[in-house]
């Protein structure tokens, strides 16, 4: 007997069997996380402090203590998802899911019973989406259209253009717009005055839409548990906030106090600058290894986000990602990801892998080192993709 509609999912599964007893990760998707002593030199307000140590440890205000106008607080975003589809969408309902991306996003409507169908981005269009597929994708039942921009776990965006055609589309049609910006503001390799610079779809012209957004990934805070559902719309918040009384009563004191001052107007530039230092500096690393092994590695360089995918093959056959992830954590103790197996549901994506490159410096380094030597004589014997 089943005891779930869910499936497994992967790629926390897989964080969970190996990121502790690997030697070098960077399969995480964080940037590398800060310490409260370094947030604190970070502050311009030498004289403000991180916590109220006189606080008392009550469950706090339901929404946060900084309540803000449609805003709803939670604790980490996978608790923002799992609030937005419970509060929104229902069994019978179809939804449209860009593809790929975190399997969060797709199997939880599925498992509430909506039909969901995937909006796939290709490697042969930079990972880019098409506006005419979207449009042949949409159904009478359709309710709800998912997007992760920056994405993950490509680091490639959605355009301003193709997001404008999105929300004039969705409109159309009344849908819903989910879209995931947990990776924002991490733009490294993108000018925002770029007429391609992605723009959060709560600054386009449509209230039926809301955003995820988090503290782990560019705010380098995955040790607090603070992420957030933000829409123009309060009948949206309304919902969501509906569904997340069934999941937390709030986020924790300590938590919220923490948050609201990295995100202070003292702290939140110079934290997001040095994020934004070791985005490009590791990217550029990340660069040199895979032009170093150009007969083995193919990418589509990233733009944002902290994560590449990575196709790895031999003689113009992709790999068993799976047993190439495995074989080096055995091997080597480096840890990445698996593609097919973790955004592919084991039938996509074979031979990718993805790497999260926003670790400390010296652990990339030392873990391309290591998958360099690999390579060079462990890399001929992993078998082939089926």
């Amino acid at each position: 007997m089943s005891l779930s509609t869910l499936k497994t999912f992967a790629i926390e599964q897989w964080m969970d069997w190996y990121e502790s007893i690997v030697k070098y990760n960077i399969a995480e998707t964080w940037a590398t996380p800060i310490s409260l002593e370094e947030l604190q030199a970070l502050s311009e307000d030498k004289s403000s402090k991180i916590w109220d140590a006189s606080t008392k440890l009550n469950y706090g205000s339901i929404r946060g203590s900084h309540a803000l106008h449609n805003i709803l607080i939670t604790p980490e975003a996978s608790t923002a998802n799992l609030s937005a589809f419970y509060g929104l969408r229902g069994k019978g309902d179809h939804v449209i899911c860009h593809y790929p991306t975190y399997q969060q996003l797709y199997e939880v409507p599925a498992s509430l019973g909506a039909e969901v169908d995937f909006w796939r981005a290709r490697e042969d269009r930079q990972w880019q989406l098409d506006i005419a597929e979207l449009k042949a994708l949409i159904k009478p039942n359709t309710k709800m259209i998912i997007i992760n921009n920056p994405n993950n776990p490509t680091g490639a965006i959605i355009p301003k253009s193709t997001l404008h055609a999105l929300v004039e589309l969705a409109e159309a049609h009344d849908l819903i717009v989910f879209s995931d910006e947990v990776y924002r503001p991490l733009f490294h390799s993108i000018s925002p005055l770029s007429p391609d610079f992605p723009p959060s779809v709560l600054s386009l012209p449509y209230s039926k839409s809301l955003v995820i957004g988090s503290l782990s990934k560019a705010y380098s805070l995955a040790g607090i548990r603070v992420g957030w559902i933000a829409s123009r719309s309060p009948e949206i918040i309304a919902a969501c906030t509906g569904a997340r009384h069934y999941t937390c009563i709030s986020v924790s004191q300590l938590d919220d106090q923490i948050a609201a001052f990295a995100l202070s107007s003292s702290c939140v530039h110079s934290l997001l600058a040095r994020t934004l230092e070791l985005a490009r500096t590791n990217l550029g690393i990340l660069e040199t290894f895979v032009k170093q092994h150009p007969e083995a590695c193919q990418w589509i360089k990233p733009v944002a986000a902290t994560t590449a995918f990575i196709k790895f093959s031999r003689n113009k056959e992709a790999v068993d990602d799976v047993e190439l992830c495995k074989t080096l954590i055995e091997k080597t103790g480096v840890m990445i990801s698996p593609g097919s197996w973790c955004f592919g549901d084991g039938k996509d994506f074979k031979g990718y892998v993805r790497v999260g490159y926003v670790c400390q410096t010296v652990e990339l380094i030392d873990g391309l080192e290591q998958l360099s030597t690999f390579m060079k004589h462990e890399y001929e014997n992993v078998a082939l993709a089926k």
